[in-house]
């Protein structure tokens, strides 16, 4: 069993909880009142089980654009603020590799950091995370969103990230970080037969004795080894 401080609400991890995923991007909202999406996105993923409520403005998407931290401030602020204040009870976290959008989003309501570069897009990142106070969820990624998906290579996938772990879990203890949470990064510069090995040796992580958050893409993972469309699975 877990526990993590966020922000003074305990969050107790004995059982697997969800984590449900907002993404702020001008394509993932219908057109219309913006609030009303915001909003009733987020009820129906705690209706259905949400511990957390994950927020991010980035596409990560293979070859996908960054964006500055201003403009990832100007997505992600409004639902922080909503949600917050419409949710008190329910867990924010926020998906950034921006030590600037740490800082807001958590001064908004967020209580969880979640880092798909696990301070290696920001040197500030993992210094920020300690100064806040908050958990933090250190993802690995085989290079960057851009070039993530050109031919990854590993010799033995688990065991590499595994070093990885061992690597950051100490650069974190070193920088004052209290809670971190591992995430494998399943998708983020892993080809499929990749994902489906860490899956299958998941367990192995366990021996850093840290939370373990998986993020599992139910199209590529799914409708892709099936050898059909996505429409078709779902």
């Amino acid at each position: 069993m877990f526990t993590l401080n966020c922000k003074g609400k305990l969050l107790v991890l004995d059982t697997p909880i969800i984590m449900g995923i907002i993404n702020a991007t001008p394509d993932s909202f219908y057109k219309g009142n913006l609030d009303d999406d915001i909003l009733g996105i987020a009820a129906k993923m705690i209706e259905d089980g949400a511990t957390i409520l994950d927020i991010g403005g980035q596409s990560t998407k293979p070859k996908s654009i960054t964006l500055s931290a201003k403009e990832e401030l100007a997505r992600v602020m409004p639902f922080i603020k909503k949600i917050a204040a419409a949710f008190p009870q329910t867990i924010i976290s926020i998906d950034t590799f921006y030590s600037e959008v740490a800082i807001e989003a958590v001064n908004a309501g967020a209580s969880i950091v979640n880092d798909i570069s696990a301070g290696n897009m920001d040197s500030k990142m993992l210094s920020t995370v300690a100064r806040l106070n908050v958990p933090y969820v250190c993802m690995h990624m085989q290079g960057t969103p851009a070039s993530m998906q050109v031919n990854p290579t590993y010799q033995n996938v688990s065991k590499e990230i595994l070093e990885f772990f061992i690597s950051k879990l100490e650069e974190c203890k070193n920088a004052g970080v209290k809670d971190v949470i591992i995430d494998p990064g399943f998708g983020f510069g892993k080809t499929i037969e990749h994902n489906y090995s860490l899956l299958k040796n998941l367990p192995v992580f366990s021996m850093l004795d840290k939370p373990i958050l998986a993020g599992l893409s139910r199209k590529s993972m799914i409708y892709k080894p099936l050898k059909t469309f996505f429409g078709s699975c779902f």
